[in-house]
């Protein structure tokens, strides 16, 4: 049996003609950028959400471009953030003349520690940006708290975690904005990039809005330098097809990941942990193993797909070492790195597949 990481085929194969209709209508429309399916698309995720305003653009990681300019994130100043994730937050701070301040993670849920926030705040602390890994909300009460007391705006990176909850708050509407990506890979994925600026703060909102496209408030009248980043007819007519679908799938991933749970009590594996304030939608169900190279090689080995989502932090990648870090002084991330693996997970993967996964799983810790 041969059972992938992520299989996109299967789905996009489950809504075939409705993804093709969507996009020969706006390709009849002749509408190609924004427009109104892009409308629909924000009001109906600002509704999902619960967040004020929705904004469509380009990419996730121009979504959290867009909203550290929008929160005046500039040369000199500095974005407290975690080294256990992707690259965007770090890589835009630094294209916008910023220093990327890493935050230590807790172990268990690989999240930014909230207890070492306030030592890691200055004078040129410009903005703070949790990333709620893996489809689990960080705890963001201590960080809208701390942030709060020192006048820090919280952009929330809700890039993997569309419809995951916090105290039964939906994500996106809790910091004054949050960013999402529309990845394919993505719990709501489209079929190229794609993301979305969710603003909790009217006038931060206005800001994104005007500068996804070139910093215009209105026609040929430009306040702000601003971006080309503006999410396009034809991927929002694939997420309005997908976008009523995402809470079925995201119970179908928590199913998942229950069968994970289970199949692999006993073992000498780490399965994700869930905060009691929670709602996880596993983006991904990753694991914490000792030996993680050789049980993905062992199970690549029988036709299954794994991942590793993040073999090295960013506090030691290259591009990173004029920052000064060095392996050790985020010693959590250092220890996660080296252990995690991602299973399969999404929501068309069959009963039979999971319990192939954890039987070869069980085979490997019996002969290891």
């Amino acid at each position: 049996m041969r059972v992938p990481q992520i299989d996109l085929v299967r789905q996009y194969k489950s809504m075939k003609d409705e993804i093709d209709r969507g996009v020969l209508d706006v390709l009849e429309s002749g509408q190609f950028i924004l427009g109104p399916r892009v409308r629909d698309l924000e009001q109906q995720l600002a509704e999902l959400t619960g967040a004020g305003q929705a904004i469509g653009v380009a990419s996730g990681t121009d979504a959290l471009e867009l909203a550290l300019i929008a929160c005046g994130v500039g040369a000199g100043d500095e974005v407290i953030t975690s080294p256990f994730s992707f690259v965007s937050v770090a890589e835009v701070a630094i294209k916008l003349g910023a220093r990327p301040v890493f935050s230590d993670i807790d172990k268990r849920t690989f999240n930014m520690d909230p207890a070492r926030l306030e030592d890691l705040i200055t004078p040129k602390t410009r903005a703070i940006v949790p990333v709620h890994l893996y489809g689990q909300s960080t705890d963001m009460d201590p960080f809208m708290e701390i942030a709060g007391k020192h006048s820090i705006p919280v952009i929330e990176d809700a890039a993997q975690a569309i419809g995951a909850k916090y105290k039964g708050r939906p994500v996106c509407s809790i910091g004054p904005l949050a960013c999402l990506s529309f990845y394919p890979t993505k719990n709501l994925g489209c079929y190229g990039d794609g993301g979305m600026v969710f603003a909790n703060d009217a006038e931060l909102g206005k800001k994104v809005e005007a500068l996804r496209k070139h910093g215009q408030i209105e026609k040929y009248k430009y306040n702000l330098i601003g971006l080309n980043s503006r999410l396009d007819s034809v991927q929002a007519a694939i997420l309005l097809v997908k976008a009523p679908k995402i809470g079925a799938w995201n119970e179908r991933r928590r199913e998942v990941a229950s069968a994970y749970n289970e199949k692999l009590a006993g073992l000498p594996v780490e399965v994700p942990f869930v905060s009691d304030f929670a709602y996880h939608v596993y983006h991904q169900y990753t694991i914490k193993v000792a030996d993680r190279d050789g049980l993905g090689g062992f199970l690549a080995s029988k036709g299954i797909g794994t991942a590793i989502h993040y073999p090295l932090g960013l506090h030691l990648q290259d591009a990173y070492l004029p920052l000064g870090y060095k392996k050790g002084d985020l010693p959590n991330c250092d220890a996660v790195s080296d252990r995690v693996l991602s299973l399969p997970m999404f929501p068309e993967i069959e009963d039979a597949e999971v319990e192939y996964v954890c039987s070869m799983i069980r085979e490997f810790f019996k002969d290891a």
